[in-house]
């Protein structure tokens, strides 16, 4: 293995194990699409803060990608709570709306800028060795990404261990969860900032559609193969490694796409499971079904 393919994979494994935790949470609460409308809904941010600032620096971009990304998880649930619109369709309205005001901006404002929708859907983590970060003294710290990466990973590590037992009691039952005074609403907006600041931060070299492949794909997958959360979290993290190991080998062997390959190797780990689960899946069900046939 290269230098490369090592940066590379590094930054798919911290992008994935980040998604995968809080995507456990999300298919528990029935909201795994979420990441996808916050991974649409940050383009007017990036857009508003490079008319506001005149710079397209990263930080500034984060940050406006950030805030529009928390304001997405605001309007989802103000739809849903007082609008009374189901939950998917207030998703679908929310991320719709506010990715065609970006591509609106864009058009209007900012069509003579190397600034485009498809930076933020695509992404391409090939790139990621490309980015370095050097120190004054011109010390070579390796692909920013990663530190970035790194860091948001230390932080939803943290987020998930020091906050385990809200997040479970939040996500598993609500109604008990408010009846010994824990507050749904300030979890659920709590695990939307996280899921908020992973998709920002991921979004520049691995790209969205990425993002929401890990943060549905790995976690629906464990969820097929144990009933425990701890259990469930751990799988769901392994499962995102080892997609983004093959899933960088299978791209150089067929010279494609590695966000590709990596969400093929995703599909197929899901599908693994579905047939071969020993609780849930296929092959069990049948045999289940077929034992109580003949009793």
């Amino acid at each position: 293995m290269n230098l490369d393919a090592f940066w590379i994979i590094l930054t798919a494994s911290l992008v994935a194990i980040c998604c995968s935790l809080l995507g456990c949470f999300l298919i528990l609460r029935r909201m795994a699409m979420v990441g996808d409308a916050i991974s649409h809904a940050v383009l007017p941010g990036i857009v508003l803060a490079f008319l506001f600032s005149g710079t397209r620096e990263v930080w500034t971009m984060l940050l406006g990608a950030a805030a529009l990304g928390v304001a997405c998880t605001f309007l989802i649930e103000f739809l849903h709570k007082k609008a009374r619109v189901q939950s998917d369709a207030s998703i679908g309205v929310t991320f719709t709306w506010l990715f065609a005001l970006g591509i609106i901006l864009i058009s209007v404002y900012a069509g003579k800028v190397d600034l485009d929708q498809d930076c933020v859907l695509y992404g391409e983590i090939a790139y990621v060795p490309l980015d370095i970060w050097l120190t004054k003294a011109g010390q070579n710290l390796g692909p920013r990404t990663v530190w970035l990466m790194g860091g948001v990973l230390l932080v939803i590590v943290a987020f998930v261990t020091a906050f385990y037992r809200q997040l479970y009691l939040t996500s598993f039952d609500p109604a008990f969860a408010v009846a010994i005074g824990v507050s749904t609403s300030v979890w659920y907006y709590l695990l939307m900032s996280a899921v908020s600041l992973t998709t920002v931060a991921a979004f520049e070299s691995v790209g969205a559609i990425l993002v929401v492949a890990f943060l549905v794909g790995p976690p629906a997958t464990a969820y097929l193969l144990t009933d425990d959360l701890k259990k469930m979290l751990f799988i769901a993290s392994v499962l995102g490694v080892v997609a983004s190991i093959f899933g960088f080998y299978l791209a150089l062997w067929l010279n494609g796409s590695v966000a590709g390959a990596i969400s093929v190797i995703i599909g197929v780990e899901f599908l693994l499971a579905f047939v071969l689960s020993p609780t849930h899946g296929l092959v069990s069900r049948n045999r289940k079904i077929s034992k109580v046939a003949e009793v």
